[in-house]
């Protein structure tokens, strides 16, 4: 399992070696994820809530460029919800094949 803006790299290598059960990018919507972070950042105080602000709004903008570039490296796009099913569905298959 790989988890992070990175994960997706390694998608083409592991279905290459036949080691790939899935790989997805979350897809949320963006001003939710904007606001969780910008709390998240303020409540931790990371940096000035000015440049909070301004990163916060830069990554809002740049979140479909990363999407896009996620699923062009095969992970496939879809909500946290849809991720946690199927996850739970290979966990299920995998215990019924033990």
């Amino acid at each position: 399992m790989a988890e992070g803006i990175f994960a997706a790299e390694i998608v083409a290598e592991c279905r290459r070696r036949g080691v790939l059960a899935g790989a997805y990018a979350l897809r949320r919507p963006r001003g939710a994820t904007f606001v969780r972070r910008l709390a998240r950042d303020l409540g931790e105080q990371r940096k000035a809530p000015r440049v909070l602000l301004r990163r916060g709004v830069a990554l809002l903008r740049a979140e479909p460029a990363v999407l896009r570039r996620q699923t062009g490296l095969g992970a496939e796009a879809a909500r946290a919800g849809e991720v946690l099913r199927r996850v739970a569905g290979l966990l299920a298959g995998h215990r019924h094949h033990t």
